[in-house]
């Protein structure tokens, strides 16, 4: 660890003067004015900071990977030759290059850390040139391979900063040069040590004084202490500063986050003017975690509630401004959560601002993720992105620990590959370095690694950190939701000593997908939230937990993802635009003891289609003992609510219904309203069309023509229906539609396909793909596949009540595989009935969706 001599009667020889100098630091964006293109454009565009230049990652997996060229004129009217000029890059993803006046003047490897460049020596009255080239393709900089866009760009704030000659050291590390250092914290007291990185860029020696105070959470000064320090002509200097027994501070904490200030400046000795400072957080608090009764807070016991977070927001990319960043986490903390992780990559200093002010526990990380790279360079890279992000963000009380790999085992070679020793033994020594370097950076913080459900970590001596966070999707990805609980409890067992804390648990859901019986991997609103009330009382119930982080916060933008909404990771409890889904309010129910909660879960599915006498699930979230449920003005009864939730089942009218939900909680009354709009299924006999979602147990209801398509069923007489086959689904995208979770099931080997209708001349659309070749599948699948296991196209008749309509035919054109094939055909029925025949050729015949309707 990098350190300064110590400052009091330190110099060079020669005389200490003390000799007026031009006062105290200036800072301003400048974000405004900058032009874009990429390296083989003539034309620059005009664009303003945050920026990406990743637009192409909404449309397309293979988006851009590579430079981007920002250049901006900085006009200066004078250059004060008693001062210092830096510019401070909040963040550009991963390497920018930054040259002023035609002089390169650094390069910074790291993608979502600060760095500051001295520009005083190039910078000149009149118009400076700032040319900045980011480069997010290089694979010597984590991440190599992640499940997130690398947007590339100037994505975060860039400042233009001036000082006086002697100054705060801008050269550590993209810091603020003073580390405010908690110890001995109790409730009654605590000491602190405010460390100090001064610079003396005089060409002459100087007596200055170092003023440190610190402010209570109402801004009452409470402690004062100044020190003189001689400093040498450019002599970097670290000060120590001590405050000890501070007695009953107020303690930091989520129910409190009560936040101190440290005010440190350095002063004229002689005038009394101030030079430079710096104000920063400060909160009391000690914590600690436990194999058996999980995370300790200020010495009571708290169960981590979490959310992990990416800094995503269409169609920004990552380019958000501090407010979004600010209201993103206002809405977690709504939530009722205490806990956040910043995954998987330091974020915005307005974040951490705000997990201090809110009250937010922080796990914060470097992203390392999936495996590391053998390139030159990526271990020393990786190991200063850690020391960068502990040197910033090391003086927020909200941060408890901070972590250096996620999954990193996910896409490293089997045990019998011949490079898997040697990708083995560089894990495990990188691994070993960051440890140490982590410790000897913060010692008074934990470190975090987050393993996928694999107990190769184990096996290959990578559990070194201080809390094991597991990445568990049992019952998504694969097995049952209970293979949570035997998996938690077997690492338990086996490791008796270790802290635990589920690191990520999610499930998908896409809000065109409902189902009445969901199942894995569905996509289904109501999976999702089956999968989410399985796992929280697992997490709350259980000590040894310290706590969970759910996998997302919001739908994020993932271009190599396919699934049913391709480009997007949907396991969000909130959507991209920050709608909150049903299942959030779960989630606050649950957490939430300070405020009444009750939510009519509806919304995600609030246009429904039904059968005639068919009941509908209506869903409600609490945290009262029983609710009321009304359907326009009609009471049905009431339940208790077991979980945070109970379900009436509901026979609607067609039409618009209102309901309402009412519970008394601490002797109030407390109602949610909701409507809810219901058809019946289309009257095939006037003209209106029947749409059913052949292999599927959902509905889905598509953005584009509002249809909604019927959940798929066997056929019995007088109805409609498959005869022969089974189900199927891909993950794989089906291009150049906008209704692809309908072709991504399908029902393969069927024989038929009836419907019992009166006679009469109909339309009759067929939907189909073929998906029976292999697709380039993303890694975090975790072994759930695409149908890649049947080989050659698939060809076959089909006929219409025995009419030959398609012979010898292939839904891949031959090879035109993942592409949606919608066929429409004119059947007269003159026999009560309308069969659809499917006649294998090669491989099984499919079927992803039928529609009928009436045209005479």
């Amino acid at each position: 660890m990098k350190r300064y001599s110590i400052g009091i009667g330190l110099f060079l020889a020669g005389m200490v003067l003390s000799v007026p100098l031009a006062a105290d630091r200036n800072e301003k964006t400048i974000n405004d004015n900058w032009d874009f293109k990429f390296p083989r454009q003539d034309e620059w565009e005009r664009i303003a900071l945050p920026h990406s230049f990743n637009a192409d990652a909404y449309s397309s997996r293979d988006y851009y990977k590579g430079k981007g060229i920002y250049r901006r004129n900085i006009s200066m009217e004078s250059i004060d030759p008693e001062r210092r000029y830096f510019l401070k890059f909040e963040g550009a993803n991963k390497v920018a290059e930054v040259s002023l006046n035609d002089n390169r003047l650094t390069e910074h490897c790291g993608g979502y850390t600060a760095f500051v460049v001295d520009v005083t020596d190039w910078l000149k009255p009149g118009n400076n040139e700032l040319v900045v080239t980011v480069d997010n393709s290089r694979v010597d900089v984590g991440p190599i391979s992640a499940d997130y866009t690398f947007w590339g760009g100037i994505y975060r704030d860039v400042w233009l900063i001036s000082t006086p000659m002697i100054h705060f050291d801008m050269a550590d590390h993209g810091s603020n040069g003073v580390a405010v250092n908690v110890s001995e914290v109790t409730g009654k007291q605590a000491s602190v040590r405010v460390s100090s990185g001064l610079r003396n860029d005089l060409p002459r020696p100087v007596e200055v004084l170092v003023k440190n105070s610190i402010a209570a959470p109402d801004g009452t000064v409470i402690a004062n202490n100044d020190k003189k320090v001689k400093m040498g002509s450019g002599q970097r200097m670290l000060v120590d500063v001590d405050f000890e027994n501070i007695e009953n501070p107020e303690l930091w904490s989520p129910a409190q986050p009560n936040m101190y200030s440290v005010n440190t400046g350095i002063y004229d000795i002689k005038t009394g003017e101030k030079l430079d400072e710096v104000i920063s957080p400060l909160g009391f608090r000690w914590f600690s975690f436990d194999a058996d009764k999980g995370f300790m807070l200020n010495g009571e016991h708290l169960k981590l509630r979490g959310m992990n977070r990416h800094q995503d927001m269409a169609p920004l990319g990552w380019a958000l401004g501090d407010e979004a960043h600010r209201h993103d986490f206002e809405l977690i903390k709504e939530l009722g959560a205490n806990f956040v992780r910043l995954a998987h990559y330091p974020q915005d200093e307005a974040v951490l601002d705000a997990c201090d002010r809110l009250g937010l526990l922080v796990w914060e990380e470097i992203p390392i993720v999936n495996r590391v790279d053998s390139t030159p360079g990526f271990d020393d890279n990786v190991a200063n992105e850690l020391v960068e992000m502990i040197r910033q963000h090391r003086n927020h009380p909200s941060v408890i620990g901070w972590g250096y790999m996620n999954e990193i085992l996910l896409r490293a070679p089997g045990d019998n590959d011949l490079s898997w020793d040697g990708v083995r033994k560089h894990t495990l020594d990188l691994a070993s370095r960051l440890e140490r370097l982590l410790k000897d950076e913060d010692s008074s913080r934990v470190s975090f690694t987050a393993f996928h459900g694999s107990d190769r970590y184990n096996k290959v001596g990578l559990n070194i950190a201080d809390v094991t966070g597991w990445n568990l999707y049992q019952g998504w990805y694969g097995g049952d939701l209970s293979g949570f609980d035997r998996y938690l409890e077997d690492q338990h067992r086996r490791f008796p000593d270790k802290p635990v804390i589920v690191s990520e648990w999610g499930a998908g859901s896409d809000r065109r997908l409902h189902s009445l019986s969901p199942v894995p991997f569905d996509f289904s609103i109501e999976y999702q939230q089956k999968y989410i009330e399985h796992y929280l009382p697992y997490i709350e119930t259980h000590d040894f937990v310290a706590g969970g982080a759910y996998w997302n916060f919001i739908d994020f933008n993932v271009a190599e993802r396919q699934e049913s909404m391709p480009r997007v990771n949907n396991k969000g409890i909130v959507y991209n635009n920050r709608e909150l889904k049903d299942v959030a309010y779960y989630f606050k129910a649950a957490w939430r003891d300070d405020v009444p909660v009750l939510h009519i879960a509806t919304r995600d599915w609030d246009e429904r289609v039904i059968e005639s006498g068919m009941k509908m699930p209506v869903k409600i979230y609490g945290n009262v003992d029983e609710v009321e449920l009304i359907l326009n003005g009609n009471s049905l009864g009431k339940q208790k609510l077991e979980n945070h939730n109970c379900v009436f089942n509901v026979e609607f009218s067609c039409g618009k219904s209102i309901i309402s939900a009412r519970a008394v909680r601490n002797g109030k009354e407390v109602e949610d309203v909701a409507i809810i709009e219901v058809k019946g299924v289309p009257e095939i006999g006037t003209g209106e069309t029947l749409a059913v979602n052949v292999g599927s147990g959902c509905f889905f209801k598509s953005d584009f023509d509002k249809l909604t398509w019927l959940p798929d069923r066997e056929y019995s007489s007088g109805s409609w229906g498959f005869v022969g086959g089974r189900d199927r689904s891909t993950t794989s995208e089906i291009f150049n539609t906008v209704d692809g979770p309908v072709y991504q099931t399908f029902r393969e080997g069927i024989d038929e396909y009836r419907f019992d209708v009166p006679d009469g001349r109909y339309e009759v659309e067929l939907l189909m793909t073929d998906v029976n070749r292999p697709s380039s599948l993303s890694p975090y699948l975790l072994g759930r596949g695409a149908i890649d296991d049947v080989p050659g196209a698939v060809r076959f008749n089909i006929e219409m009540n025995s009419v030959m309509v398609e012979e010898n035919y292939a839904p891949s054109g031959g090879d035109n595989y993942f592409q949606p094939v919608r066929r429409r055909y004119v059947v007269d029925n003159v026999d009560g009935g309308i069969r659809v025949k499917f006649v294998p050729l090669s491989g099984l015949p499919v079927l992803s969706g039928i529609t009928l309707r009436r045209i005479r």
